[in-house]
């Protein structure tokens, strides 16, 4: 997780840092749905930052599925990744979001969805993973 937090001190990432801060936290008070819930939260952010400053267009209430179309389409990920590019997003869009939808980020109905702490870890990671991946990507673009 340390690069990922070095990465989001960039003061451009302050959306980004607070989020995942908090996502975090949230983790070592054992408040799982919530860790699940700002961890997507500093993705989206990311996300959002790295399309903002290369001006790509975005809406705000866009999801993360909507941001990394954006983000592969505007050419973050080099072409000679093609090849690989599908099973690139669908680990990325199917990672932090769909625990974050499955586990804790919807209404749970009648009965109580009880999510295990290894779910909030795995998703902590994973996003840290994914920021240090995505803004690394940026910085190497021309």
């Amino acid at each position: 997780m340390k690069p990922a937090l070095d990465l989001l001190q960039d003061k451009r990432y302050l959306g980004a840092n607070d989020e995942f801060l908090k996502a975090h936290e949230h983790y070592r008070k054992g408040e799982v749905k919530d860790c699940l819930a700002d961890s997507l939260s500093a993705l989206e952010s990311t996300l959002k930052t790295i399309c903002h400053k290369r001006r790509w267009t975005f809406q705000p209430k866009d999801t993360a599925k909507t941001l990394l179309d954006i983000c592969f389409k505007n050419g973050l990920i080099p072409t000679f990744f093609q090849s690989h590019y599908s099973a690139l997003q669908s680990t990325l869009e199917s990672g932090v979001p769909t625990v974050r939808n499955k586990l804790g980020g919807h209404g749970q109905g009648p009965q109580v969805i009880d999510v295990k702490e290894h779910y909030a870890a795995y998703a902590l990671h994973l996003t840290a993973s994914a920021i240090q991946f995505l803004i690394e990507a940026e910085k190497a673009l021309p």
